[in-house]
């Protein structure tokens, strides 16, 4: 999913896998806290979602929080589930599924195969952590060089005459 390429209508994400699938938050969950990894990847769906233009939910499990009901969220684009007390992530997400797949194509994050399974049936279409990783890594990095050519494309010397720079640049340095 490239800016450009045709856009899903729903982009799916199964956030505690995601947090034991990628090598950087799992680094990051062990030499700092489970939340702030949790926090660097809604960061980095964020920018993701940003960048895409789809829409973008993570799900998180609170299965086991007692008490919790279900939270919702919207942080910068993202929308953000925890589930209640008694529910997985899993069964949040095909409820989802159900929902969201008579409006127009909807992608599951996951690397959790039996989830994977009940996404295919559901009509989703499923997207490995790591293909979804390399699709954020490549956002990061595309918007990175789209920052140094607008800072380039912005820069007033490109735009004025050689005259205009010296009478400018003389004024600037009384």
């Amino acid at each position: 999913m490239k800016r450009g390429e045709p856009v899903p209508d729903v982009l799916i994400v199964d956030g505690y896998n995601f947090l034991y699938s990628w090598p950087e938050l799992v680094r990051l969950k062990e030499e700092s806290s489970f939340a702030h990894a949790r926090d660097k990847l809604i960061a980095e769906l964020i920018n993701y979602q940003a960048y895409w233009g789809g829409q973008v939910i993570v799900v998180f499990d609170a299965h086991r929080v007692s008490g919790s009901g279900e939270k919702k969220e919207k942080i910068g684009g993202v929308e953000i589930i925890y589930s209640q007390e008694g529910e997985t992530a899993d069964a949040v997400i095909e409820k989802l599924v159900r929902n969201l797949n008579t409006q127009g194509q909807v992608y599951v994050a996951t690397s959790d195969a039996a989830e994977q399974r009940m996404i295919l049936g559901g009509g989703a279409l499923r997207l490995p952590v790591a293909e979804l990783k390399a699709y954020i890594e490549n956002a990061r990095r595309e918007m990175a060089r789209e920052g140094q050519k607008g800072i380039q494309r912005n820069s007033i010397d490109g735009r004025l005459r050689g005259e205009t720079l010296k009478v400018l640049e003389n004024w600037r340095r009384r």
